[in-house]
């Protein structure tokens, strides 16, 4: 006997999230790879690894608009309710953060272009490696937590934002010093300010997709509440 209609509905339905699912953690993936050569662009000044980073922003448009339309579908021909709805919800709030992250992946990549392409003249000694390397690694987390619903792991990027506005603050400490000391660095500081508003914004986004993923399980909207607040959804 052929299982009922409903049934067969039913695991179509849970396919289709699935598929939708992996695709955004591909996306992430791709978010990912574009930080990082973008950084390295920054730290070594080459140039094709600048430009690949670069022409890696159209794909993750690509998947953002693929995606948006496949969350579309499903809400029109499912019409999905309560925890599914939210999990289309969490994907569309999800793949907008991932590409706006990879607009200030993109923005790096183009200061880093200018920075190496032009003439010699003093410059700031700022190394951003750390804290780009603390807001990868808030994305990676933050995607696991989507993958597993994991709202623990979500938390625990919550927390280390808090870790990356420090740092940021930090840098323009530093680099307001830089301008105020000696004049001529002014115009490359301001490009440095510019790439560490770029890696804090990233940080920002990260949170985005964390907090997404504690509405996804919890069914309550965290946004725009504190961190104590967070915990306490977290832990009920």
């Amino acid at each position: 006997m052929s299982p009922p209609m409903n049934d067969h509905i039913a695991k179509q339905f849970d396919a289709d999230l699935e598929n939708i699912r992996n695709r955004v953690l591909q996306m992430g993936g791709l978010v990912e790879q574009l930080i990082v050569m973008a950084m390295d662009g920054l730290s070594s000044g080459d140039i094709l690894l600048i430009d690949q980073a670069i022409a890696t922003d159209e794909r993750v448009n690509r998947h953002e608009v693929e995606l948006d339309e496949a969350c579309t579908q499903i809400i029109a021909r499912r019409q999905p309710t309560a925890s599914d709805l939210r999990m289309v919800m969490t994907v569309i709030k999800t793949i907008t953060d991932l590409e706006r992250i990879g607009d200030e992946a993109k923005k790096i990549a183009k200061m880093a272009k200018k920075i190496h392409g032009a003439e010699f003249h003093s410059a700031p000694n700022i190394d951003f490696r750390h804290v780009a390397g603390i807001v990868v690694s808030m994305l990676r987390q933050a995607l696991d937590a989507f993958a597993r619903l994991d709202v623990a792991a979500a938390g625990q990027v919550v927390r280390t934002d808090q870790e990356v506005d420090i740092e940021f603050k930090a840098s323009m400490r530093q680099l307001i010093t830089y301008m105020m000391e000696d004049p001529r660095t002014i115009s490359r500081s301001l490009d440095m300010v510019f790439i560490a508003k770029a890696i804090e914004r990233i940080g920002d986004h990260s949170k985005n997709i964390a907090e997404y993923v504690v509405y996804m399980v919890k069914g309550r909207d965290v946004r725009h509440v504190g961190l104590a607040e967070i915990e306490r959804e977290i832990a009920s």
